[in-house]
């Protein structure tokens, strides 16, 4: 069977094409740009997701040039929206993960902090859905729905109000043991009496499109970073992978665990197929990718591409905490900026490069630590995905501050291969998960070349960095 799947994140929208011998047989992406406003704002016009999603999904099957049978979307997770469910017209733009406008509302909560967490897995913080649906009914329209992306693709492609479990689970409206939406949880965000989508499994067929052709169905619907994981077949507690995109997520499965954090992770759903629910834990750079970025747009880099040629061999003493959109786990300091510390006259350009570079790494190897502390199962080696992981001094960074091997997935679309092989599952009720994303061997493997020392005093160096501009966190 050929899939079209289709990534649909923050920066662009990806759509592939895999054949029935899981070969990728054309690649389409269509980039889209967030708008970063004043006060922690960051929006998308709806309008532009959609055409993305369908220019991309057409050319990709065009250039492949043969019928597909199924059409899978993965999703940004965290963003949301109003709408109108008659007639499918956006209400607002689209709030994006990284917007922080709704901190004010999750203060004002602060008192069901520890009611939420225990009932989702998640932490009280602008990042998930409920508070920027509660901001959006305050603050924009009263009208339709207030939803995830993900339901208004869907209901544009099928005319089903539907979204996964996996995208719920993101939301701090649902209740992470039972997969339901949660009536309380909706009473403390002020989101009663709202109409929320029906909740899906990932290898369910929600419905049928003629969107990219003849009729197929639509199945597969999931958040990009669960996706990616299955894609690397973490499938066992304790396999961990990283995705290096506009921010980094580095994501570890606990099977039909759902762990509760201790240590400001948070707990999602992994996915759920063929009748079964398994969990994973998580933690979150919120600026990796857009960090790059941030540094081309200074004019410091000429682009992603020349990153490795604009670092130093090191930054002399330079330290970067990368909270460009505040700090996620396991800090979530919303308000947190990001710094540059232990500069001096002696600093160049090429030393903050590679001080932003270093402090990606750093963040990551502490939430690699902060996950094995939680599950109580070491992580050996980490695998990783994500256009970040072009960067050779990137990578080997992550080895070095991790102490352990990193393994770079061989394909550059690991979230659009997660999306189609929950496709091939749900046509397919033979196929096992494990033969569904198959076996696949590193273009690269990076090992330690530091010391155990050397790492452990750099991430300390780090982090009391972060206390440094933060001296008001109380952490």
């Amino acid at each position: 069977m050929s899939v079209l799947a289709i990534d649909q994140g923050t920066s662009g929208t990806k759509a592939i094409v895999v054949d029935e011998a899981g070969v990728v047989r054309a690649v389409v992406e269509v980039p889209v740009r967030p708008v970063y406003l004043a006060g922690g704002g960051v929006e998308q016009d709806p309008d532009q997701l959609l055409a993305s999603v369908l220019e991309a999904g057409r050319r990709a099957c065009a250039t492949a040039g043969l019928s597909i049978d199924a059409v899978s979307l993965a999703n940004q997770g965290e963003t949301v929206l109003a709408w109108d469910p008659r007639t499918g017209q956006p209400l607002s733009q689209a709030i994006v993960w990284q917007d922080n406008r709704s901190a004010g509302i999750c203060e004002g909560l602060s008192a069901h902090a520890e009611l939420i967490a225990r009932r989702t897995g998640l932490v009280l913080d602008p990042y998930f859905s409920a508070p920027k649906m509660t901001w959006l009914r305050r603050n924009v329209t009263l009208e339709g729905v207030v939803t995830t992306t993900d339901a208004w693709l869907v209901h544009h492609l099928t005319g089903e109000f539907v979204s996964d479990v996996t995208t719920a689970s993101r939301s701090l409206i649902l209740d992470l043991d039972t997969t339901r939406w949660d009536p309380e949880l909706l009473g403390i965000f002020g989101l009663e009496g709202e109409r929320l989508p029906r909740l899906v499994a990932c290898d369910e067929i929600v419905g049928s499109t003629t969107a990219f052709g003849p009729q197929v169905p639509v199945v597969g619907l999931i958040v990009d970073q669960q996706a990616a994981l299955l894609a690397e077949g973490c499938l066992a507690p304790g396999m961990a992978k990283c995705t290096y995109g506009t921010g980094a997520f580095v994501l570890a499965s606990t099977g039909a665990a759902a762990v509760r954090s201790t240590t400001g992770l948070t707990t999602s759903v992994a996915w759920r197929m063929r009748g079964a629910t398994d969990y994973c834990v998580d933690g979150q750079v919120l600026t990796a990718g857009s960090a790059v970025r941030w540094l081309e747009d200074l004019g410091i880099i000429g682009g992603a591409e020349g990153l490795d040629s604009a670092a130093a061999a090191d930054s002399d003493g330079v330290l970067f905490t990368p909270a460009l959109a505040g700090l996620a786990a396991p800090w979530w300091r919303s308000d947190a900026r990001a710094a540059f510390t232990g500069m001096s006259l002696s600093t160049g350009a090429s030393h903050l490069v590679r001080a932003v570079i270093d402090g990606i790494a750093a963040q990551i190897a502490d939430l690699v630590g902060v996950i094995a502390e939680d599950t109580g199962v070491p992580i050996t080696r980490l695998r990783v995905d994500g256009g970040l992981t072009n960067s050779r001094v990137l990578m080997q960074a992550q080895a070095d501050l991790l102490q352990a091997p990193v393994d770079v997935y061989p394909s550059a679309h690991a979230t659009a291969l997660g999306a189609a092989a929950l496709a091939r599952l749900a046509l397919d009720p033979a196929l096992r998960p494990a033969d569904a994303v198959g076996g696949w061997v590193p273009s690269m493997t990076y090992e330690p070349r530091i010391s155990a020392d050397e790492a452990a005093h750099h991430l300390a160096t780090w982090r009391s960095a972060i206390h440094r501009v933060m001296p008001q966190a109380g952490i």
